[in-house]
C-alpha cells in the first residue's frame, strides 16, 4: 500500500485504503519475526541504490486478488494495474507477480507484452513497499536489499509480501541482504548520490521500528541506500495507513534537485500543511556533499475539480513513474491542473514522452503508479 500526499480532503479516519481490512496483529508479526533473524545488516561498500532516472533492466509489479481486501473495489484496481503495466511495457520489460489462481487472469487482462511469473506470491499490488530495494556499484554489479515490509505496522495481512523482497532477489539471481530497519520503499527517497529524504511519522514509529533512535534509524537507512545524509520532514502520523510516505509530495529529480508537489491555497489539512512544510525543509536544505538544494514546485489540482468524490482519494502528481524513455503519471479530472502537471514533468525530463493515465480506482485506494512499481536498474 502506498501513500499520502499533498492536498487531500479534510476530516479522514484512517488513510491510504482506510477501508481495506486490518488482520490481527499477532499471525501477521509472527510471519515477520520468521524472517528477521536472517538480517545480516545491508553493508552497503560501493553499492548504492541509484536516482530513478537511470536506465532500467525492468520493472516489477503485483496482481491484486484479494477480495478481503478490496472488495467491490477489486476488479477496477486490477483494471488500473493492467493499463500501468500495459503501458510501461512500451517502454521496457515489465514482470508481473501473481497468486497462481489469479496469474491467468492477470496475463489476459496484462496482454502480451507482460510476464507473468506465479512464483513469487503476493498478498497485495504495493510493489514499492514489498519488492527489494535494488543497487547497483557503477561496475556491473547488482544487488537487493529487504525492507523488512511489515504491514506498515501491522495494518494489513503481508505474510506473502514479507517474503516477496527476497523471492524476487533470487528470481533475478542476485546478493540479497535484509536493512537493519523496518520500512517501505515508498518511505525513502534516494537522490543516487549520498542524500535520503523522509518522514519521521513513518519510520520513526513504533509500529515499525520500535526502541530505535532517529540517529539509528539514520546509520541504518545509509548503510541500506549507500548515503551519507538524511533530509527528515516531520510528516503525517496515523491519518493513512502508511503514516505519510514521502513519494507522494517530495521527489528527487538528481542529485541537488527536488520537487515537491504543493496543495491549492484553500487546502489546510494535516497533509496540505505537511507538504508546505518540506518544501520549506528542502529549501533550507544542503545535499550531503554540501549543495544547496534547488527546490521545485508541481501544483497539485483541487479537489473540488477532480474526478473522484473519495475523501481517501490520493490526487498525486507527484507519485510519477520514471521509466526507459517514458515518464508514467496520472491525470484527475482537474483539466487546467491535469495538463498544468504534464508541462511541468515534459520540462523536468525533456527527452522522455509523458503519459498520463486514469487510474481513479487505485486512487480512491489511496495510492498511486509511483506506489505499485519498483525498478531494477541496469548494473
Amino acid at each position: 500500500m502506498n501513500e499520502h500526499t499533498a492536498g487531500r480532503h479534510a476530516h479522514r479516519g484512517l488513510n491510504r485504503r482506510g477501508f481495506l481490512v486490518t488482520v490481527g496483529a499477532t499471525a501477521v508479526g509472527a510471519a515477520l519475526a520468521t524472517t528477521l533473524p536472517e538480517r545480516a545488516g545491508a553493508a552497503a561498500g560501493a553499492f548504492r541504490v541509484p536516482v530513478e532516472d537511470v536506465r532500467h533492466t525492468r520493472t516489477w509489479m503485483a496482481w491484486p486478488d484479494s477480495t478481503s481486501i478490496w472488495g467491490g473495489r477489486l476488479s477496477g484496481v486490477q483494471a488500473d494495474i493492467a493499463l500501468i503495466a500495459r503501458t510501461i511495457a512500451k517502454y521496457e520489460p515489465v514482470v508481473m507477480c501473481a497468486n497462481s489462481g489469479s496469474a491467468a487472469k492477470a496475463r489476459q487482462m496484462c496482454g502480451a507484452t507482460v510476464t507473468v511469473i506465479s512464483s513469487v506470491p503476493v498478498d497485495d499490488c504495493w510493489m514499492r513497499d514489498t519488492g527489494p530495494v535494488f543497487r547497483t556499484d557503477g561496475h556491473g554489479g547488482l544487488d537487493a536489499v529487504g525492507l523488512n515490509f511489515n504491514g506498515w505496522g501491522d495494518k494489513q495481512t503481508h505474510a506473502r509480501d514479507a517474503l516477496v523482497a527476497k523471492r524476487i532477489a533470487s528470481y533475478v539471481g542476485v546478493p540479497f541482504t535484509r536493512a537493519d530497519l523496518v520500512g517501505e520503499g515508498g518511505a525513502i527517497e534516494q537522490d543516487g548520490a549520498g542524500t535520503l529524504m523522509a518522514t519521521r511519522s513513518s519510520l520513526v514509529n513504533r509500529n515499525r521500528n520500535p526502541g530505535v533512535s532517529e540517529r539509528q534509524l539514520e546509520t541504518a537507512m545509509c548503510e541500506a541506500y549507500g548515503a551519507s545524509k538524511v533530509i527528515w520532514f516531520d510528516g503525517v502520523r496515523g491519518q493513512d495507513i502508511t503514516d505519510d510516505h514521502v513519494d507522494a509530495t517530495s521527489r528527487f529529480l538528481a542529485p541537488g534537485e527536488a520537487l515537491v508537489q504543493m496543495p491549492v491555497a484553500a487546502d489546510t489539512d494535516a497533509f496540505a500543511r505537511d507538504a508546505r512544510r518540506q518544501y520549506s525543509t528542502l529549501t533550507a536544505s544542503t545535499t550531503a556533499t554540501g549543495r544547496a538544494m534547488d527546490v521545485m514546485r508541481l501544483q497539485g489540482p483541487d479537489y473540488n475539480k477532480i474526478r473522484s468524490t473519495n475523501r481517501d482519494f490520493l490526487a498525486s502528481y507527484a507519485n510519477f513513474y520514471l521509466c526507459n524513455g517514458a515518464v508514467i503519471s496520472a491525470r484527475f479530472g482537474d483539466r487546467r491542473a491535469d495538463e498544468a502537471a504534464r508541462t511541468t514533468l515534459q520540462r523536468l525530463y525533456p527527452d522522455r514522452y509523458v503519459e498520463q493515465l486514469d487510474i481513479d480506482r487505485l486512487g480512491t485506494g489511496g495510492g498511486g503508479i509511483h506506489c505499485v512499481t519498483q525498478q531494477q536498474p541496469a548494473a
